[in-house]
């Protein structure tokens, strides 16, 4: 960890909560200290993509603002490093405040209401030429009492901070340390990529498989809400990885392969994040998962046949050598839209309905 990177994170860190703090009428004067002016932003659906300020201001934080006048950003992790010449700040938290006007088609609640973000951005000559946004919009619809999908099988509400509270890794730290981080995540990385689904070892295949050797005994694991939080291996793999892996199993062979190569050269995706940073590591791509879902189970859905891509990101936190937590922002609207649900469609039709 370079001087370099720990002003990057510093300044980052200060900077976009003033972004929040401040005064919407000023937000391009203040945007343009941190941000490059030909930006490209990718944000979770239906925010999406675009680049420049004005897109930044019109389309990602001034909605945003408007529909929460007293925003303020609350960081829980920030972190960041060097990976394949990229400069790289991560952050997790929540933007919280009251929603007074809709947002996105979300009808106002006029309460507090907390917004979930798992954030990547990428700098270059101290301002940000990259920013992955992946807030998680499907709370918000959930905090405004409207649930357009099948229950999650997980707990849904707020993600903690790490248990050790020491997320915000504004200190220098130990190289070694950091290395051994994500060296422990794609090590885990790696037996997820080897096991074949298609053995169909079910729930005791994936509690037995090599990823038990990284995971600590008492681990969590947010996810995004339709999907909720799970504590444990065991928890884990009945709330979310059993049903995910059945419903998108491996992607090797014939027909499946060619769609999915088909899907990659047209997004590209893999990693473009991978970096340790003390007790903590990050992951994430957009996309990073590219996959046929062609079995049940997955929110409640059956197998469409479908190709689809997901964005995503892996917040870690290493603890007693083992992953002790594991949060994971992922656009699950934007899944739900290539599986055929259009779950903003569904939240006006029960709007509509209620009126």
């Amino acid at each position: 960890m370079t001087a370099r990177h720990l002003d990057q994170k510093t300044r980052l860190y200060h900077g976009l909560a003033a972004l929040c703090d401040g005064d919407a009428s000023d937000f391009a004067s203040r945007a343009e200290a941190l941000y490059a002016p030909e930006v490209e932003v990718r944000a979770a659906h239906p925010i999406n993509t675009g680049k420049g300020i004005g897109f930044l201001e019109g389309a990602l934080y001034g909605p945003l603002l408007a529909a929460f006048p007293d925003l303020e950003r609350r960081d829980l992790i920030v972190i960041g490093g060097e990976y394949q010449g990229r400069d790289y700040v991560a952050m997790m938290g929540h933007y919280c405040g009251t929603f007074t006007h809709d947002w996105l088609g979300i009808p106002r609640t006029g309460q507090a209401t907390y917004i979930r973000y798992g954030e990547v951005h990428e700098l270059r000559d101290g301002r940000i030429v990259q920013t992955n946004c992946l807030w998680d919009v499907l709370d918000v619809i959930r905090q405004a009492g409207i649930w357009p999908i099948a229950p999650s099988l997980g707990a849904e509400g707020m993600w903690p901070g790490p248990r050790t509270q020491d997320g915000l890794v504004l200190t220098p730290q130990d190289p070694q340390q950091s290395r051994a981080s994500i060296e422990q995540t794609l090590a885990m990385h790696a037996t997820l990529g080897a096991y074949n689904d298609q053995a169909q070892a079910g729930r005791e295949g994936l509690l037995t498989m090599p990823q038990k050797e990284h995971w600590h005994p008492k681990m969590m694991w947010y996810g995004p809400s339709s999907i909720g939080t799970a504590r444990g291996l065991a928890g884990f793999v009945d709330l979310h990885q059993l049903p995910f892996r059945t419903a998108f199993p491996g992607r090797k062979g014939g027909g499946q392969w060619d769609e999915i190569a088909d899907l990659k050269a047209r997004h590209g995706g893999g990693h473009y994040i991978r970096v340790g940073d003390g007790a903590y590591s990050v992951t994430g791509g957009w996309p990073s998962v590219f996959a046929m879902h062609t079995g049940p189970g997955f929110l409640g859905l059956g197998p469409t046949n479908r190709p689809v891509t997901m964005r995503v990101m892996d917040f870690y936190h290493h603890h007693e050598g083992l992953i002790r937590e594991n949060w994971v922002p992922l656009d699950i609207l934007d899944l739900l839209l290539q599986m055929g649900v259009d779950v903003l469609g569904r939240m006006q039709q029960i709007i509509g309905r209620a009126t």
